[in-house]
């Protein structure tokens, strides 16, 4: 082949190895990761690569290594599932099993709805990206779903997953973990399994929102939890309770949402509806404390002249929010990258210990409280 024809085509290892000045077999050490190769050749291997634009064959590596270079980022939930699909004695049957839309397109739009989602993908791919690997997106919202999970981190199709778990009674963590299979999650099992994790320190988020309204001089507060059945939601409920009780004040008014704009809308209706007279509300996620917001605007009451909120995570929505939003900070985005480097020592360091990190939060103080 001459120098024009070579030129024509995409760099090839025989090209890399001769700008560096080396055999194809070290470049294709270099290349695919192999460590005993010396650190000066390691660096003009690397520059031959960037001179001459070359491009490893994925697939090839993949033969080497064994690796697939790709994470499975799984965003899993349980309980959304159709009841029209279910049968009399609540096991799933295959109506739901066969992924119809009302299920599976409403999960999928819920996940697309709310910023937490967005910020997890935004830590893990740049976390990812800079160490020459992808992400892929993956639903478990039914049955089926979760063992095609499975089947596919068997499968070899991916080299891990990160977990990102919506439902108190998904199955997919323990079914990772029974299937020995490289995974992180984003927050703490509702159920002990074998598997690293991280979290956030949400009573302590939920003790510093507590104490700002009771430093803003508010006495009649009430709460919007989120979802009882999801650690995150019954911890901040929890912490919230507790310090309020610290401060005397034994009974807190709480009105259940779902992390959704539109369940803090109605549960900000009926607080107002059974205690006219409140002064303070927290709201457990920024997206409810917006629904919030919107109906005391509406009920002519002023923020925080008539009423103080403070929400929770400092998402896009709390910026939205009208005035800005006063929430607790949720570090997402070091929180997903913290989740994909675990994964990654987990994949260098198979035999390693099951491990936690526990992210502190911190009070962002704006306009609505």
């Amino acid at each position: 082949m001459t120098d024009d024809q070579r030129s024509a085509g995409a760099p090839t290892l025989e090209d890399v190895a001769r700008a560096a000045g080396v055999s194809r077999a070290t470049v294709s050490r270099v290349v695919n990761g192999v460590r005993n190769v010396d650190p000066v050749i390691q660096e003009a291997v690397r520059q031959a690569v960037s001179v001459t634009g070359y491009t490893p064959n994925r697939a090839a590596r993949s033969l080497v290594t064994r690796r697939a270079d790709a994470i499975a980022l799984v965003v899993s939930g349980a309980g959304v599932e159709p009841e029209a699909a279910r049968g009399d004695s609540g096991t799933e049957t295959s109506g739901e099993e066969d992924g119809g839309s009302g299920g599976s397109g409403s999960f999928t739009a819920q996940v697309f709805a709310d910023p937490f989602f967005g910020r997890v993908v935004t830590g893990v791919v740049d976390y990812l990206r800079p160490r020459g690997m992808h992400p892929v997106l993956m639903f478990a919202d039914t049955s089926r779903a979760r063992e095609e999970v499975v089947a596919y981190l068997r499968q070899g199709s991916a080299d891990g997953a990160l977990v990102v778990s919506t439902h108190a009674e998904d199955r997919l963590p323990a079914l990772i973990a029974d299937a020995g299979l490289p995974a992180v999650l984003f927050a703490r099992p509702a159920r002990p399994v074998p598997v690293s994790y991280v979290d956030l320190a949400h009573q302590d988020g939920a003790r510093l929102a507590a104490e700002h309204l009771l430093g803003r001089g508010c006495r009649r507060i009430a709460t919007i939890s989120g979802p009882l059945d999801v650690p995150a939601g019954e911890a901040r409920l929890t912490g919230f309770r507790d310090t309020m009780a610290r401060h005397g004040h034994p009974y807190i008014p709480i009105a259940e949402g779902q992390f959704t704009q539109e369940s803090g809308e109605s549960a900000m209706e009926r607080l107002l509806a059974e205690h006219p007279d409140l002064d303070g509300v927290f709201a457990a996620n920024d997206l409810m404390a917006l629904g919030a917001c919107h109906v005391l605007r509406e009920q002519g009451r002023s923020i925080p002249g008539d009423v103080a909120v403070v929400g929770f995570d400092d998402s896009s929505a709390a910026l939205a929010c009208r005035p800005p939003l006063t929430t607790v900070r949720q570090p997402v985005e070091g929180m997903a990258a913290e989740m994909t480097r675990l994964l990654l020592d987990r994949l260098a360091r198979p035999d390693g210990p099951v491990t936690s990190v526990i992210f502190e939060p911190e009070l962002v103080v704006r306009g609505s409280a």
